[in-house]
């Protein structure tokens, strides 16, 4: 073993320490933190953010073993921006869930495990771009099967909220996302197996994404929207938008990426449309939250 990787073995296992004295420090002071709080957050918050700052220090000591990120590497610079702003808007989430009526704070759980998980996949995607220099396809996707459904989810959440959700239409969203990814994967991952069906398998998951879209502006979904408060009609709204527009980035994206010769566009065109995606996305469930606790508040 060289002098280097001594060294290397030595600055993670100090990361280690670091991270975890930083741990122990703040669950011995979150006692007062919490009583000096006016928000007085809950034991249960206190834990999520306490996992979260766990997976922190995983991530940071993970990607230290990849090499130093280079400045002038616009798409390693674009997945460090993307795993910052999932980690902000996470913990954002996380602490934002103590200010909204019970009925939201499922809601809020759901966006903050969106940009908590694709923060965690980022971590490991940037890592893998700097130690290879090759897209992270398999981990996108990885991370895209996990919060993509559970982003449609939450249209099927806010209507719960408001007393107007049914079964048949979170499944109807949940298996429309499963199908747009899988077939998504398949036609872009060069697999032996479906060679040739390519443009057939890309076609069916764009058919289950403007199926998504047609039950969003046009079928049951908006139909019991309707009778929802203005803050939330407006929510809605705007997470359909940002479904129908902002997701619209990724059939573009394939079919650039077709000729093999635009990956570094590619990534970050794709690391920009996860971030607004996502956290515009929770920020708009964020907004519905607080519009209808605070109406609520004053009817009472």
């Amino acid at each position: 073993m060289g002098r280097s990787d001594r060294r290397k073995i030595l600055n993670t296992s100090n990361l280690v320490i670091f991270g975890l004295e930083k741990i122990q420090s703040f669950i011995y002071t979150w006692p007062n933190i919490a009583l000096m709080n006016k928000s007085n957050l809950t034991r249960t918050s206190s834990l999520i953010l306490v996992g979260t700052l766990s997976l922190l220090t995983l991530g940071s000591v993970s990607a230290s073993t990849a090499g130093y990120l280079d400045e002038t590497d616009m798409v390693g610079v674009s997945f460090w921006i993307a795993t910052a702003m999932m980690l902000a808007s996470t913990v954002f989430f996380i602490l934002e869930r103590n200010n909204v009526a019970p009925k939201w704070k499922t809601s809020m759980t759901v966006a903050a495990l969106v940009t908590g998980i694709a923060w965690y996949h980022y971590t490991y995607m940037r890592e893998h771009w700097v130690a290879t220099d090759e897209s992270p396809l398999v981990m996108r996707y990885v991370d895209w099967l996990i919060t993509v459904p559970l982003q449609v989810s939450e249209f099927y959440l806010i209507l719960a909220a408001i007393g107007a959700a049914s079964a048949v239409l979170f499944w109807k969203l949940f298996g429309a996302s499963l199908v747009m990814l899988v077939a998504g994967f398949l036609s872009e991952a060069e697999i032996d197996a479906v060679e040739g069906m390519e443009y057939p398998l890309f076609a069916i998951g764009v058919l289950a994404w403007l199926y998504i879209i047609y039950e969003l502006w046009a079928g049951e979904a908006k139909e019991k929207v309707s009778d929802a408060s203005e803050g939330t009609q407006f929510a809605f709204k705007a997470m359909a938008g940002i479904l129908t527009v902002g997701w619209a980035i990724y059939p573009l994206g394939w079919i650039m990426g077709q000729d093999g010769e635009n990956a570094d566009a590619l990534n970050i065109l794709y690391n920009i449309a996860d971030v607004v995606n996502k956290t515009a996305f929770g920020m708009m469930v964020w907004y519905a939250a607080t519009m209808d606790t605070k109406a609520s508040s004053s009817e009472e």
